[in-house]
């Protein structure tokens, strides 16, 4: 079978960059820019993560800084941007609860969430829900720099070996640029669906290209070459 997922632990970045209830907007600006990220986890005093503040949170100030006139239904529907808007502190810039993420969760759950949320970045905790660091779409990504070679040897050895070992020397694998192709005979052809499902499943694959076939009638297993 193919190995076991990576996850978010393996490519989150910690220390954490992080910001107190109390931390000054003009502060928060300062730590996004020197530290080139676009949201910061809300931590109290014992580590544990009250919320996220984001650009988006820090917006409101600059879009209402000159006292923008909004219909009555205008100020109903952007009533929380209002209050970013005299926002003054972390604490009431933040959107709570955060969303968060596991250190043992897969990559593809963490990428889900972001999806569902909109969101770019999640904080990374513990079982004590304590902040461990902070995982971005871009650490997601990183799976799929992983070198050609390095997923043909795991497709050969967790997948073609597993479901093919009799005509496992025949099945041809290549990779480029992520894209598994797989050729040659099998016995059985019931089996081929199933290995394209799991040679998707191995890191760093971006797709696959299947031109398998059923071993000729009477066809043995053949020996290595």
């Amino acid at each position: 079978m193919p190995d076991a997922a990576h996850i978010v632990s393996d490519v989150m970045t910690e220390p954490a960059v992080t910001v107190g209830r109390g931390t000054r907007f003009k502060e928060i600006a300062r730590v996004m820019e020197r530290h080139r990220v676009s949201a910061l986890p809300v931590v109290e005093s014992d580590g544990r993560v009250a919320g996220v503040v984001s650009e988006a949170d820090l917006l409101p100030k600059e879009e209402f800084r000159g006292g923008a006139r909004l219909t009555r239904p205008e100020r109903i529907r952007r009533r929380a941007d209002l209050a970013r808007a005299r926002a003054m502190t972390a604490g009431e810039l933040m959107t709570a609860p955060a969303v968060t993420v596991r250190g043992d969760d897969t990559l593809a759950r963490a990428a889900r969430i972001m999806a569902v949320h909109h969101v770019k970045r999640l904080p990374v905790v513990g079982a004590d829900d304590r902040l461990r660091g902070v995982v971005s779409r871009g650490d997601l990504l990183k799976v799929f720099l992983r070198p050609d070679e390095d997923i043909e040897e795991e497709v050969r050895r967790t997948v073609v070996s597993y479901l093919f070992p009799a005509f496992a020397h025949a099945v041809r694998v290549s990779v480029r640029d992520g894209v598994v192709t797989l050729r040659g005979p099998v016995q059985d052809t019931s089996l081929i669906w199933v290995a394209e499902r799991l040679v998707r499943a191995v890191e760093g694959v971006v797709g696959v290209e299947s031109r398998l076939s059923g071993a000729a009638a009477g066809q043995g297993a053949p020996g290595p070459r």
